[in-house]
């Protein structure tokens, strides 16, 4: 599938829309391991784009491609109108990076550390911008502290700032609130949607699927290398999410009755509790029926509730079909 495609057909009509454009990408190491397999895909200007995938799945070599940290074996890469080969120091002044692993030098203070990355980039120092980034960040505070005196939210943070350092308009963020507390995770949250709601394009990596559900505008899901679905992220919920409907029985049945057989149910909880999965977006969910049925046949329940599809389970589905297990 492209990745500027929606499931039903919808693509991005202005070419002024896609800020990111990677066509053909591949990638195999000197190993034989092929990392990607010719990915397609345009990220939005202005968008928070999250992407999807079980660990070497080929998420961190696909953001570090585009960042021009790794060489791909074949395709191109358009950031922001720059060639990321042809035209590197252009392409890569766009791009703001914060990287899985912390590294910054410990001993450096918060303020300083910034500074150099700013100036890296070539970048003319700016001390009321560096002050706007740590306040924003809740780094100001600390900003002539040792790095090696926060602590690991902290150092994050810090980790942030610096990609920001050079005010860059794209900022990738590979797995950014991996082993930080939920608070922080939800400062960091509104952080970045601050970021996107002044213009930045976020494309973040994650393993917290409720990150993603409550963050992206859009998500990606990438396979063995290969990107499988691109769609927006309310669309993905209404055209993939399912519903289930759970009753707890009177009594436990021993198996299902063959009146009910119409349905496709299952008996979960040593039959003391009726499961039926549907289609929220269907003409028929099939409950209705299911209910009317069951006072026929004398099946009574004492409770019932329903529980939505998570993104969660939609994408360990997707990847579950991906890969074949499923078969």
């Amino acid at each position: 599938m492209r990745g500027d495609e929606t499931m039903d057909g919808g693509a991005v009509t202005a070419q002024t829309q896609v800020v990111i454009e990677i066509r053909g990408v591949c990638k195999t190491y000197a190993t034989g391991l092929r990392a990607l397999s010719a990915v397609d895909l345009d990220i939005r200007r202005g968008e928070i784009f999250a992407l999807l995938g079980p660990n070497g799945a080929g998420k961190t070599t696909l953001i570090s491609i585009v960042c021009g940290i790794v060489t791909p074996t074949g395709g191109r890469v358009i950031a922001d109108g720059h060639d990321i080969a042809a035209d590197y120091r252009a392409a890569r002044a766009k791009i703001g990076l914060v990287p899985q692993e912390l590294a910054t030098d410990a001993f450096e203070t918060v303020a300083a550390t910034v500074r150099l990355s700013r100036g890296l980039f070539g970048r003319p120092p700016d001390p009321a911008c560096i002050e706007k980034i740590l306040r924003d960040l809740s780094l100001w505070e600390k900003r002539d502290a040792k790095i090696v005196e926060l602590s690991g939210g902290m150092k994050r943070r810090v980790m942030i700032a610096k990609a920001l350092s050079h005010e860059p308009r794209i900022l990738f963020l590979d797995e950014p609130t991996a082993g930080v507390d939920v608070e922080l995770r939800r400062d960091m949250w509104a952080l970045v949607r601050g970021l996107r709601d002044n213009g930045v394009t976020i494309i973040l990596t994650t393993h917290y699927i409720e990150e993603a559900e409550q963050m992206a505008d859009r998500i990606g899901v990438i396979s063995r290398g290969e990107i499988i679905l691109v769609e927006e992220t309310s669309v993905l919920m209404r055209k993939l999410g399912k519903k289930q409907l759970t009753l707890n029985l009177v009594k436990p049945l021993a198996a299902i009755p063959e009146g009910l057989a119409d349905w496709r149910l299952e008996l979960r909880e040593n039959g003391a509790e009726l499961v039926l999965e549907f289609d929220v977006t269907a003409d028929r969910t099939g409950v209705p029926s299911l209910l009317r049925r069951m006072s026929d046949l004398g099946i009574a329940f004492k409770d019932l509730n329903t529980r939505q599809s998570s993104l969660e389970d939609i994408f360990v589905s997707l990847v579950t079909d991906a890969s074949g297990d499923a078969r």
